[in-house]
Formats: C-alpha cells, sequence, structure tokens
C-alpha cells in the first residue's frame, strides 16, 4: 500500500502523539508498505517521502504556542494534494488545521481516510483557555472534534475504549472505531542496567512524560516532601515542556532535588529498570503509553484516580492508585511502597504478565489492519 500519514505536530519525542506517528510509520515501512508523511518541521525538508506544511503565526497569541513547545501548521492545498494523490488510504494524527485540510482534499480525491483519536477535549483547553474544567468547554471541543472532522472519516483509531466511550457519550453518535492500544516497544522489559552512583541506596521514583498542566507533575514534588522517607527517594521527571520553571520552584520549596532530563528511548529503558517506581500525576490522558513502557519494563504503578483519565484502568491493586490530584495521599501511597518490597516484587511480576497485551508487534499488526481495511471498504 501506499499511506500518506498527516501530522499537524511532529517534532520531538516527548509527546505520546507524536511517538505514535513515528511507531506506526515504522510498523508500514517494516511490512513492505511505501509511507509518505506529512508535517510542518522544516528539518525534515528535502527527505524523500516527506512534504512540509509551512508554520503559523499566531501574532499575539504565538507566545501560547511557543510555550508550548510545538509548531503548528495550515494545511497548503497544493502540498497536500501532491502528498495524497496516488495514495491507497491517508491515516491523519489529529483533528486540527492539517488534518482538517488534508480530509478534505483526500475526499475530492476519492481516498479513504482513517484518523487517530489522540488529542483529549481538556488537553485544548487547558492551554488555550484555562477552562479544562469546564464541561461545557469540553463537550464544545469534542462536538467541533465530530461535526468539522471525525464524521467524515472512514474509521478512527481510539487507542482505549475509555476514550471511545468518552467520544461517543458526549456526541451521542456510534462511530466507526477500532480500539487499539499504540503498543510498547520492545526494548521496554526488565534487564540489568548498573545505577548512577549517586543513586545507590536510593529509592528511585520515576516519572516520564511532557512537563505540562494537565500532566499535574508538582503532585508529586510535593508529595515527595510529605513523605516520610523523603531523604532517601531520588526523584525523576523524565521529558521536558514549559512547565519546568514551575516544577523547580516548587521542587525547592519541598526542599527536594529531583533529576530534570530529556532521555532518549534506550537511556530511558535503562533508567526504568533501575527505578523502583513509577508514578502516573496526570489528571486527562487517552492512554498513557509513558505508563506501560514502567509496567512492561518490571515497575509498579501508582496513578492518579482521575476520571479524566483512562489510566487509572491500569490499576490492578488498590495501592496502586493515589485520590485524585491528592498530594498528602500520594505521599501515604509512596511511603506504603517504600514499606513493603516484597509486595511491591509480587505486584510488579503480576504487571509483567499484564503488559504482554500490549505488546508492539501485535498492536502494529492490529494498526495496518486497520488501515487495509479501510482502503479495501472504500474502493
Amino acid at each position: 500500500m501506499r499511506v500518506t500519514i498527516v501530522c499537524d505536530v511532529l517534532g520531538t519525542a516527548n509527546n505520546g502523539t507524536t511517538i505514535a506517528a513515528v511507531n506506526l510509520m515504522q510498523a508500514l515501512k517494516k511490512r513492505g508498505h511505501l509511507v509518505r508523511v506529512v508535517c510542518p518541521d522544516p528539518d525534515k525538508r528535502g527527505f524523500k517521502g516527506y512534504f512540509i506544511m509551512p508554520v503559523i503565526n499566531f501574532g499575539p497569541l504565538q507566545s501560547i504556542v511557543d510555550h508550548n513547545g510545538v509548531s503548528l501548521a495550515r494545511g497548503d492545498p497544493i502540498i497536500l494534494d501532491e502528498a495524497i494523490r496516488g495514495a491507497d488510504e491517508v491515516h491523519i494524527m489529529m483533528p486540527l488545521m492539517v488534518g482538517r485540510k488534508a480530509l478534505k482534499v483526500a475526499r475530492s480525491l476519492g481516498v479513504p481516510v482513517s484518523a487517530g483519536f489522540h488529542v483529549q477535549a481538556e488537553n485544548v483547553t487547558a492551554h488555550f483557555f484555562d477552562l479544562m474544567d469546564r464541561d461545557y468547554a469540553n463537550r464544545f471541543v469534542y462536538r467541533n472534534f465530530y461535526r468539522h472532522f471525525y464524521s467524515m472519516v472512514d474509521a478512527i483509531h481510539y487507542p482505549t475504549a475509555f476514550i471511545r466511550r468518552v467520544f461517543e457519550s458526549t456526541v451521542g453518535v456510534q462511530t466507526p472505531g477500532y480500539v487499539i492500544s499504540n503498543g510498547v516497544n520492545e526494548i521496554f522489559r526488565p534487564h540489568e542496567c548498573p545505577r548512577p552512583k549517586d543513586w545507590e541506596g536510593k529509592f528511585v521514583v520515576v516519572c516520564t512524560g511532557r512537563y505540562s498542566k494537565e500532566k499535574k507533575q508538582p503532585l508529586l514534588i510535593k508529595a515527595v516532601g510529605m513523605s516520610k522517607h523523603k531523604k532517601d527517594i531520588q526523584l525523576v521527571f523524565a521529558g521536558t515542556g514549559p512547565r519546568l520553571r514551575g516544577m523547580k520552584k516548587a521542587a525547592s520549596a519541598s526542599g527536594i532535588e529531583p533529576v530534570y532530563r530529556l532521555y532518549t528511548r534506550a537511556e530511558l529503558s535503562d533508567l526504568l529498570a533501575v527505578g523502583d517506581l513509577y508514578v502516573h500525576t496526570s489528571e486527562v490522558e487517552i492512554e498513557a503509553i509513558s505508563c506501560l513502557e514502567a509496567i512492561a519494563s518490571g515497575l509498579v504503578p501508582l496513578i492518579n484516580d482521575s476520571p479524566k483519565s483512562a489510566t487509572r484502568e491500569f490499576a490492578l491493586d488498590p495501592a496502586c492508585l493515589f485520590a485524585l490530584n491528592d498530594p498528602s495521599d500520594l505521599a501515604k501511597k509512596l511511603d506504603y511502597w517504600f514499606e513493603h518490597p516484597e509486595k511491591k516484587r509480587e505486584t510488579g511480576l503480576r504487571y509483567g504478565e499484564y503488559a504482554s497485551r500490549f505488546a508492539f508487534e501485535k498492536c502494529m499488526d492490529q494498526m495496518v489492519e486497520m488501515i487495509k481495511t479501510t482502503a479495501e471498504k472504500r474502493k
């Protein structure tokens, strides 16, 4: 097949959507399919198979976009026509400006379209309107997504049943959906790896993901500051993002010194291998591959019990959840796992078995099959 993948945002692999896009590209190529990529990344200009969209300048609002470390593009119909014409199928990662324009071009050319569901309403309302907790605003975003995008595609990829339920109940329509995990790369597995010398004797708590408002990393900083074992904990934030300054300020106030660093995928695999506990603080999450990577690496997860997050459904034990956005309860759960190493070991083994259902190649087989099926249905 010839498949065009459309990305409003690509860039650095510091977020789940970019990782999902790159994984899908590689999986299609590995299975012998021809892949074209539409994205706004100027560093990809001149690379075979890449079609570069012009980046938008939002004028007085540009500082908001820059603060979030992304580049947003507008869909150039001439470039999109070149990228899509002759394709057997188009897969659009996000229902934003380039994605919407690509959908119109694909429909005009008679090319079938599948689309990923990687953007929660709260991802929009948290950053641009500060309305993340306003249900009416989130309902408006989902209905806009449906009316102007998802109602016109041939298939929708939902990473979890959770987000499919949320979206379909909000718009009141049963969609042509496929629930397929984004999958966990095989490099994330338990393995021997030496710890940094200054971490010897420490209880290493890892939190991975982008530093952004809805990810709620300051909860963990406060909780470690409240822990009975504060002096024995080494906190590691693996990622990058616009909230770094605020996180450092909170850590200083709590009297702790976390590590803040963007790790490569190989380095992250080693980090998780030497960790003692993984904490997922995010209040808003469609799937949280970062949590699944930790689970597959043998770590027990401690998860924010948020009704807006699919991640809480990964909890195999009540001690793996902390009360919604409550640093005090999180501190108690941290202390529990610190003080019960045998229970942690046993629970980690249970999670190792649980993680097998998210095996990367199996999930990618399902994604490729969805794309094939979509192309054949339109034909």
